[in-house]
Order: structure tokens, then sequence, then C-alpha cells
């Protein structure tokens, strides 16, 4: 079995607080230090940071990593591993994610139960790409992605129009990531 965390409290601490930075500022790339030094194979540093920091007993998590990979989560964090990414509190994503359509969306009255999808891409860079807009932006950001799904961008459309119901997502490249709450418009450049 991989090890976890070094210190498991301050760096599931660290991780924890670069997701909430991150989502209070869309679009900005963070670098993840406390990532665990040999992640199984399929989940990135930045993923299995997540997957440690972010999920416990409590937590339904689908993954597409492998068998090695829902172990270790299940053995470090304690997370409840589910065959179906409608039943999942949280959707890791190394390869072609499921429809945003199709993960727990929450309702109008308990939006907080909808589903957060944390996508492994190719490349994350700031400057050029996407055009952000929303909460936690002055006027536009800019964020190139490279390695989502063609159809991602209108897949986010049509999960803004359904707000406050609708999916998080979490973008990680290796050691990096940056968020796109529901509240945040992308469209292409």
């Amino acid at each position: 079995m991989n090890p976890g965390f070094a210190d498991p409290t301050l760096d599931a601490q660290t991780s924890f607080r670069a997701v909430l930075d991150a989502m209070a500022q869309p679009g900005r790339i963070l670098r993840l230090h406390a990532s665990p030094a040999q992640p199984p194979a399929g989940l990135a540093p930045a993923a299995a940071a997540l997957l440690l920091a972010l999920t416990d007993a409590d937590t339904p998590v689908w993954l597409d990593a492998g068998p090695a990979a829902a172990a270790w989560g299940r053995f470090h964090a304690g997370c409840r591993i589910v065959d179906d990414p409608r039943q999942a509190s949280f959707v890791f994503a190394s390869g072609p994610p499921p429809s945003q359509a199709a993960l727990a969306q929450g309702s109008a009255e308990e939006p907080h139960l909808s589903a957060t999808l944390v996508l492994e891409v190719a490349q994350l860079a700031a400057g050029s790409g996407w055009v952000l807009r929303g909460p936690g932006i002055d006027a536009t950001a800019r964020l190139l992605v490279l390695g989502a799904p063609a159809d991602f961008l209108a897949q986010r459309a049509a999960n803004l129009a359904a707000f406050p119901c609708g999916v998080d997502t979490i973008l990680t490249c290796g050691p990096l990531l940056a968020a796109l709450p529901r509240t945040t418009r992308v469209e292409a450049a």
C-alpha cells in the first residue's frame, strides 16, 4: 500500500485550505505542496491529496483510477467507494468523466447535496484560454485547460442553468488545481 500524507493532520489541513482558496477565486491555479509522495497509479498528486483531505467514512466516492486507488482511498481516508457516480459526493475522474447532468445535483432546499467533480486534465495555465466570470473574479479571469472533454463547456452551461443546484468542479493537473464553482460562467476564448 502506497503511503498517504507524510503528516496527515497538517497535510490535510493545507490541502483543504487550498481548495477553499481555489473555490473563492475561480480559475486561480494553486500548487499543492502537501501531496502524497507516491499516489497510487491513476491518481495524480493533487487528486490524491483531495481524496485524502475531502473524504471520510461518511463520504461516498466514485473514481475511475482502478482497484488499487480505491483500496488506497478506503485505507487512508476511510471513504466509501460506490459503483454509481450518481450516488457519489465526490467524483474523481482521471479519464473521461461521467456527464455532469448524471451526477448528484442537490435540490433547491439542499443544494449542498450536489457532487463535486475532480477532473484530471493534461494542462492548466493562467492568462489565456477560457474566459471566466462570476463571484470571486474581478471582471474576468482566463484559464487554459487542455484535456477536458470536448463538451465540457456545454455541460457547464447547462449546469449553471440549474443554480442553486449543480456540480462544482475542481480541475487537477499533477500537483496543480483550479476550481470552477457552479456559480462560475465559463466561455470558450
